[in-house]
């Protein structure tokens, strides 16, 4: 079957590698969508970033070659010894977390904590392929309603959903979401599904200006244009946000959440800072704001695919493009890379 395997940094191929058979407890996939994420690209320019330097100790997997992608969708070929949950024909997305089901933190059913987390597409095959082989606790069925290009969208609107479930949202409460990228487009519909009042969208791009209009911003806001602070100060009240999403992980971005919201609010840390951020120590502790971070999933799956199945999250806009496999590194890492202007997310149909 046709992969695409990441060797090293800058070296992802294209090549043929054997067809994956369901072990007991497994089940055989075969990939119908796959999206691009951050993830797939950090890997790409400066790898291994999440993709083990030694063996993992669930998986024994170390560095490449490893066949990348983890926000899926599919139908069941085959199952393994053992599964009873899906068959042969069912629609599936999965949840591409590996944990061991014994630490401390898998007991608690906090999974994304386990001591020993492994992830299908870094220290586990992925669904760059044509094929894959996954746990059967990882396979949710789709609705009939929810196609493969929505089932693929699941993943990272887990992740929406986990950080609107970590920013303690109470209904009501004026929203402000920094960053409309592909996680930051969608922290703001799993926003509005949950109740939020206004939801008010900072960025720059003018593509991702577009989508945070079209999923249902209050207001989109240019940070190098306006006082995001003072110009959500305008539309509360003076109160500004109830709650701040740094969808981004820049000291920019940051000092963003900390101007628009106001006292006793709540930043929630959604992107990931690659280097450390000065933190504006006063202005938090003045103002008792709270800081939490979010950076996965823990049982938000089904909650995701119901979002997309009535229609509460929308993801026409978010799809900007859909490639093949044999494009994935030209016409999907290195556009999503050098014009991000003109992209949100790129689908790969294997």
């Amino acid at each position: 079957m046709k992969a695409a395997v990441w060797y090293e940094k800058g070296d992802i191929r294209i090549e043929d590698v054997p067809q994956p058979k369901a072990g007991a407890g497994q089940v055989k996939v075969r990939i119908e969508v796959c999206g691009i994420c951050g993830s797939d690209l950090h890997e790409y320019n400066n790898g291994p970033f999440i993709i083990p330097s030694k063996p993992h100790p669930l998986t024994g997997r170390k560095g490449g070659p490893i066949i990348l992608g983890h926000e899926f969708s599919g139908e069941v070929t085959e199952v393994g010894e053992g599964v009873t949950r899906v068959q042969p024909g069912d629609r599936v997305t999965v949840n591409p977390l590996i944990y061991c089901g014994e630490c401390h933190y898998c007991r608690k059913g906090v999974h994304l904590m386990c001591s020993k987390l492994a992830t299908v597409g870094f220290a586990w095959d992925g669904a760059f392929a044509e094929y894959g082989v996954f746990p059967e606790y990882s396979i949710l069925k789709l609705p009939d309603n929810v196609t493969y290009e929505m089932g693929a969208c699941v993943e990272p609107l887990a992740v929406a959903v986990h950080a609107v479930n970590r920013s303690g949202l109470k209904i009501g409460d004026n929203v402000a979401v920094i960053g409309a990228g592909p996680i930051g487009l969608l922290v703001l519909q799993a926003c509005k599904a949950a109740g939020a009042g206004q939801v008010f969208v900072s960025e720059p791009i003018k593509t991702r200006i577009e989508a945070a209009e079209k999923m249902g911003a209050n207001a989109v806001l240019n940070p190098t244009e306006v006082d995001i602070g003072k110009e959500i100060a305008g539309l509360t009240d003076g109160l500004r946000a109830d709650i701040a999403f740094d969808c981004v992980g820049i000291k920019q971005t940051f000092e963003s959440c900390i101007k628009v919201t106001g006292r006793r609010a709540r930043i929630c840390i959604v992107g990931l800072a690659l280097k450390p951020i000065e933190v504006a120590f006063m202005r938090l502790w003045g103002h008792e704001k709270e800081l939490t971070f979010s950076q996965g999933y823990d049982g938000e799956f089904p909650a995701a695919v119901n979002y997309l199945a009535d229609g509460r999250v929308r993801v026409d806009d978010y799809i900007t493009k859909t490639i093949s496999l044999d494009d994935l590194v030209e016409g999907g890492i290195k556009e999503l890379i050098n014009n991000p202007d003109k992209n949100v997310k790129i689908l790969v149909k294997p």
